[in-house]
């Protein structure tokens, strides 16, 4: 009798074990099963291990749904406690989690964390709609008063027309903001609005700061992930960093990029997306350091299983989550594919990787998009041909200018001047497309047609996997 693990290398098996985890959390959604059942799996897989029975890998699935469900479940039942106070007006303090959304009309939109009602600690987050003038930053403590009903996706609670009755800033709350902040003020020396808020984008993620009539033609033209903290603004630094230490030694380049992926981190706060980015970034580059490298179907469910550790809150319906992860596995498995099947064996330039990346993203995006919003963008390839290639230079620029701002203000104006064209250019263009009668169109599919089009996109990979004979393990997301 063969050994079910010989067939099988280590990094495959914790990927099953990784993705039946963050399946069993998902699953708690809908049920859950005894605490001691996770025992009896386990107790299965261990016998299966001793003995070298084939039936080991099944065991281990269902030994990881099971967990997976029972530690989902644990993390429901301490997010009870909030649920009984739907519908009454309670007082309320936490920490604003992210950047404040604020309106022409002085309407701010927050997701507030570690709750206290009533000077008890409640777990999970709320969203907070009103109207207050005051500012509100990304670290503050705030006590608000409302009415709490029920919440959506991973929020607890949601609260509208609150009153806000105190805010509490500290400046050892969030330095990484504070930084960014200052840096930003310096770049509006130099590069006016709302390329200034552009720029600032490009180099922190920091999408509340930008108009919302830009913000929303960047999501007509699918241009937000380009603003927003993601992998694709982290990545352009981790990539900048090596390629400027390489030639001195392996190590300094391991450094410096990985004191880049801290730093992002620190600016952006961690968001879902922005979590993800993280971890791949900084799983990728050590083992680039040590000469190996991550299978794409390895680290996706690995990453995965990580990040709902840290908040088993992202399976059951973070919409941020899902699609950093759709894009990631895109970018890594569906645009290599497309490139070698399409292309052979000849290396992309810049065009063509930006291509073949717009559109994989594009692809496998499609379903959650469609299904959480009702729309497709059908400018969002064109948009993104036009514009991603030119955001390393955008970057690079808007770095300059905020570094002349500090060192040598007098200057700035005219050091400024080639950003400010370039960023001009991308707003103009995302205005454009977004203005364009046929940028977008609305309709609600049904299930089993968003079943059947991601069944489609497996067989056409499976299809290209085979014609071609490409490896995957060849793919590293930091090239």
């Amino acid at each position: 009798m063969r050994w079910w693990w010989t067939k099988i290398h280590i990094s495959w098996l914790i990927a099953y074990a990784s993705a039946s985890f963050v399946l069993g959390v998902w699953l708690c959604l809908y049920g859950t099963v005894p605490a001691a059942a996770w025992m009896f799996a386990g107790v299965g897989l261990v016998t299966c291990l001793l003995f070298r029975f084939r039936i080991g890998l099944p065991l281990l699935v269902a030994c990881s749904v099971v967990l997976g469900n029972s530690y989902g479940a644990r993390e429901r039942d301490t997010q009870s406690s909030v649920h009984f106070l739907h519908g009454q007006v309670v007082t309320l303090s936490g920490v604003i989690r992210e950047d404040v959304t604020r309106d022409a009309k002085d309407g701010v939109k927050v997701q507030v964390y570690r709750l206290k009602i009533a000077d008890r600690a409640v777990a999970g987050s709320v969203w907070v709609s009103g109207v207050t003038k005051q500012e509100l930053l990304r670290g503050d403590t705030i006590t608000i008063t409302g009415q709490l009903r029920e919440g959506f996706g991973t929020f607890v609670g949601t609260m509208y027309r609150v009153s806000f009755d105190k805010i509490v800033r500290s400046p050892h709350d969030d330095p990484g903001r504070l930084v960014r902040d200052w840096f930003a003020a310096k770049i509006r020396l130099g590069i006016d609005e709302p390329q200034a808020s552009l720029g600032t984008g490009y180099l922190t993620g920091q999408k509340s700061a930008l108009p919302e009539d830009l913000s929303e033609s960047l999501q007509i033209a699918g241009l937000t992930h380009i603003v927003v903290a993601s992998g694709y603004n982290l990545t352009i630094l981790v990539r900048l960093a090596r390629k400027l230490f390489i030639k001195w030694s392996r190590y300094l380049s391991a450094v410096s990029a990985g004191f880049m992926v801290v730093s992002f981190v620190a600016v952006t706060g961690l968001s879902p997306s922005m979590t993800r980015a993280g971890i791949v970034s900084g799983l990728s580059l050590l083992a680039w350091y040590y000469g190996r490298n991550f299978h794409p179907l390895v680290l996706l469910p690995f990453v995965a299983c990580l990040t709902v550790l840290w908040q088993p809150s992202y399976a059951w319906g973070d919409l941020g989550w899902q699609l950093s992860f759709a894009a990631f596995l895109g970018v890594m498995v569906v645009g290599p594919l497309l490139q070698r099947y399409f292309f052979g064996r000849d290396p992309p330039g810049i065009f063509r990787q930006v291509l073949g990346e717009t559109v994989a993203a594009h692809l496998v995006t499609i379903p959650i998009v469609v299904s959480a919003f009702g729309a497709l963008s059908h400018v969002a390839i064109i948009a993104n041909i036009m514009i991603v290639p030119l955001v390393p230079l955008a970057m690079l620029l808007t770095f300059i200018v905020g570094m002349t701002a500090i060192v040598l203000p007098v200057v700035v104006d005219w050091v400024a001047l080639p950003a400010q064209i370039l960023l001009t250019y991308m707003t103009t263009v995302a205005t454009w497309l977004a203005e364009l009668p046929w940028a977008q169109s609305h309709f609600e599919p049904a299930w089993w047609m968003l079943v059947g089009y991601t069944l489609l996109l497996i067989g056409a990979c499976w299809y290209m996997r085979r014609v071609t004979g490409f490896k995957l393990r060849e793919v590293n997301p930091l090239d």
